[in-house]
C-alpha cells in the first residue's frame, strides 16, 4: 500500500480523534476518552502549541494512522519526547505504517535534539512490546505510571 507521514493539520483533527477512540476500544479503555476534535485544534494549533502530530494516509487522502507526540523536561537529562499515542487502524496494520510513524517521531525528536523519547505501553500488549524492544528501546520495569485525574485533583486542592 502506498502512504504518506506527515504532520497533521487542523483538518486532520477528526481522523485523529476516531483514531485515538480506536485505541482507547483496543485497551478497553473507550469510556475515558474526553476529548474533542475542537479541543484538539485549540490545544495543537493555537499560539503556544502543546502537541505535535504526525499522520499516515493513503493515496486517496484517508487518514489510518497517527503518532501524538510532546516535549517535556527530565532534571536528569534535559529536554526529551514523550510519544503520547501511536495507532494504525487495524485493517491497516502489518503494511509499515507503524514503524513508518514510529521512525518519524523518534528523527522528530532527533532533529530537536532531545536526550530520550519516552511512552507508556501496557503490560499485556506483547506485539507492542516486542515491537519497540526490537528497534532498540528498553523497558523500565522498575517505575510505576502515577496519575491523579481530575476528580483526586479537586479533592486535594479542597483540603489544602
Amino acid at each position: 500500500m502506498d502512504f504518506n507521514i506527515r504532520k497533521s493539520t487542523k483538518e486532520d483533527m477528526p481522523a485523529v480523534l476516531h483514531l485515538i477512540k480506536e485505541l482507547a476500544d483496543y485497551e478497553k479503555m473507550e469510556h475515558e476518552v474526553e476529548i474533542t476534535s475542537e479541543d484538539l485544534v485549540k490545544e495543537g494549533f493555537g499560539d503556544d502549541p502543546l502537541f505535535d502530530c504526525f499522520i499516515a494516509e493513503k493515496n486517496d487522502g484517508e487518514v489510518v494512522g497517527m503518532a501524538l507526540v510532546y516535549f517535556r523536561f527530565s532534571t536528569w537529562k534535559g529536554k526529551t519526547l514523550h510519544l503520547e499515542d501511536l495507532m494504525v487502524k487495524k485493517e491497516y496494520r502489518g503494511e509499515g505504517l507503524g514503524i513508518a510513524l514510529y521512525s518519524e517521531v523518534i528523527k522528530f525528536g532527533a532533529s530537536h535534539g532531545v536526550k530520550r523519547v519516552e511512552w507508556i505501553v501496557l503490560d499485556w500488549n506483547k506485539n507492542a512490546i516486542k515491537f519497540y524492544e526490537d528497534t532498540g528501546a528498553s523497558l523500565q520495569k522498575q517505575w510505576y505510571t502515577v496519575q491523579m485525574d481530575e476528580e483526586g485533583i479537586k479533592n486535594f486542592v479542597e483540603k489544602l
